[in-house]
């Protein structure tokens, strides 16, 4: 299912946000904690490794991620860095932003949520926009549109 807006300008004016917090996600967050071509040299890590220090810090979350610190922590590194590649191209959002909101669920309540609510905020902006794109898909400016004209045709 496929969601446009009356005009392309309006398409264009929401696939911003959804551009940028893929490419953030992909290029800094995930990018940092899990094994992409442009991660940075000084995190070792090899193609889809996930950073040697992460599956501790999700186990301390406790309950079933004390349980399970690998997968979890592969996972959220999975959404972030893959995921925002998808949300940066708009293919196959809806997944991508599903997974997204859950490691951002993740993250403001076992994580940041005792430092303080302004620690909360960059989850909560990655939150907010992947709801919208939850909903909305990827508009006309993403590859899910484009796949979606071919197959209709």
């Amino acid at each position: 299912m496929k969601v446009l807006l009356p005009t392309w300008w309006q398409d264009a004016f929401l696939a911003l946000p959804r551009i940028v917090c893929g490419y953030l996600l992909s290029a800094d967050f995930g990018a940092s904690k899990f094994g992409l071509p442009w991660s940075p040299v000084e995190n070792n890590l090899g193609l889809f490794e996930v950073a040697f220090w992460f599956p501790k810090d999700v186990a301390e979350y406790g309950g079933i991620f004390a349980m399970f610190p690998v997968f979890f922590a592969w996972m959220g590194a999975f959404s972030e860095a893959i995921g925002g590649l998808f949300l940066l191209f708009g293919f196959q959002t809806r997944v991508a932003s599903s997974l997204i909101c859950c490691t951002m669920l993740v993250a403001i309540f076992c994580q940041q949520i005792d430092n303080g609510l302004w620690n909360c905020l960059a989850a909560m902006g990655f939150l907010w926009v992947n709801m919208y794109t939850l909903v909305m898909g990827s508009g006309r400016f993403g590859l899910d549109y484009l796949i979606a004209l071919k197959f209709k045709k």
